[in-house]
C-alpha cells in the first residue's frame, strides 16, 4: 500500500511547479558561496574545504530548509485541497502509511537535491580555479546531510498536517534553519532537529571528523524520525474527516 501511495504522489508531482524550486534554488547559494569564497580567497586557503564552508553557509541554514519546507507543504497541500483527506482516510489505508509515503517522497526529493548541490559544488570549484582533487569526503557529507534532512522533512510534514497552511510551515523551516546555526554555535546542534542537516554536512568544519561519531548521529536521526513520524501519524488519525 505504501508503494502505491508513493507512486500516486509521484504522479501528482510529475507536472508540478515544485521542480522549478528544485532546479533553481540550489543555484543561488552555490553562486553566493562561490563569490564569497573568491572575495575572501586570501583568508580561505583550504581549497575545496573552504569553498564547502561558504556553500553550506547559505545552503544549510537558508535555502535547503526553505526547499524542504516547500516540498513538504506542497505534498500535504495536495491532500488538503479538494478534500482529498476525506477520501484517503475513509479508504482502507492507515494514517501512518499516508505519512510514511509522503516522508519517503520528500526524502527522495531531498536525495536529488543533495546530488544537485554536490554537482554544483564541483562545478563551482572548477570555475573558482581549485586544482586539488575533489575531496572523497563529499559523498559522506551529502549522505549525512540527507539523513539530517530527513529528520527536518518529518518535522515539516507534521507541521504541514497540523497547520493546514502552505506558507507558515515554510516560514518555520527558515526560522528553524537559522536557529540551527545558533544551536551548532552553542554546541548542541547534534541533538537539535533543525541543525542535524548542517551538522551532518560538516558545514562549519568539513575537515574535522563528526564529534560524536557517525553511529551516534545515525541513532539520533532514527530516534527523531520515529518520534515525528509517530506524532504526525497520530495527528492524522485524530483529525476530523
Amino acid at each position: 500500500m505504501i508503494l502505491k501511495l508513493i507512486y500516486a504522489d509521484r504522479m501528482k508531482l510529475k507536472r508540478s511547479p515544485i521542480w522549478l524550486a528544485f532546479l533553481f534554488m540550489p543555484i543561488v547559494p552555490a553562486l553566493l558561496g562561490t563569490l564569497n569564497y573568491r572575495a575572501n580567497i586570501s583568508i580561505l586557503k583550504n581549497g575545496w574545504y573552504s569553498l564547502w564552508t561558504q556553500h553550506t553557509l547559505f545552503t544549510c541554514y537558508f535555502f535547503l530548509p526553505i526547499m524542504l519546507g516547500i516540498y513538504c507543504s506542497y505534498l500535504m497541500r495536495l491532500e488538503n485541497s479538494n478534500h482529498n483527506w476525506n477520501k484517503l482516510l475513509t479508504m482502507p489505508i492507515k494514517p501512518w502509511q499516508v505519512f510514511v509515503s509522503k516522508l519517503v517522497t520528500a526524502s527522495l526529493m531531498l536525495v536529488l537535491s543533495e546530488l544537485w548541490i554536490g554537482l554544483l559544488f564541483i562545478v563551482s570549484g572548477k570555475i573558482a580555479g581549485i586544482s586539488e582533487p575533489i575531496p572523497k569526503d563529499l559523498i559522506l557529507w551529502l549522505a549525512c546531510g540527507t539523513r539530517g534532512g530527513m529528520v527536518m522533512a518529518s518535522v515539516q510534514l507534521m507541521l504541514s498536517a497540523i497547520l493546514k497552511s502552505f506558507a507558515l510551515p515554510v516560514g518555520i523551516a527558515l526560522a528553524g534553519g537559522i536557529s540551527g546555526l545558533v544551536a551548532l554555535a552553542k554546541g548542541f546542534g547534534h541533538i537539535y532537529p533543525y541543525a542535524l542537516m548542517a551538522y551532518g554536512m560538516r558545514s562549519n568544519a568539513p575537515q574535522v571528523l563528526m564529534e560524536n561519531g557517525n553511529l551516534q548521529f545515525v541513532v539520533i536521526c532514527l530516534v527523531f524520525l520515529a518520534l515525528f513520524t509517530a506524532s504526525g501519524s497520530l495527528w492524522l488519525s485524530k483529525r476530523d474527516i
